[in-house]
């Protein structure tokens, strides 16, 4: 299933009005022809020097819960708590 929102392209209307203001804007000018075509394709993120590795682990559904309750980046949050337990000498 596709999650991305629909993108509605702006009206002509829209889009005169658009340009009109960026033109009108002398610290952020619409690109010329040539500097788009010095634009290279952008393809994904750089690798890192020390990827971080997946891993499979089972924990207290509790745990699991109390994580997951303040939203989305869960696993973000617990890398930093393991990361604050090593830190502190917890583990």
């Amino acid at each position: 299933m596709n999650k991305r929102p629909k993108l509605n392209p702006p009206t002509l209307e829209e889009d005169a009005t658009i340009t009109a203001a960026a033109l009108g804007d002398p610290d952020n000018l619409p690109l010329t022809d040539q500097q788009l075509g010095q634009l290279l394709p952008m393809r994904g993120r750089p690798r890192l020097a020390r990827p971080k590795v997946a891993l499979t682990m089972r924990v207290d559904a509790d745990v699991m819960d109390a994580l997951k309750s303040k939203g989305p980046g869960w696993q973000t949050r617990v890398n930093s708590l393991l990361r604050d337990a090593l830190k502190h000498g917890s583990i």
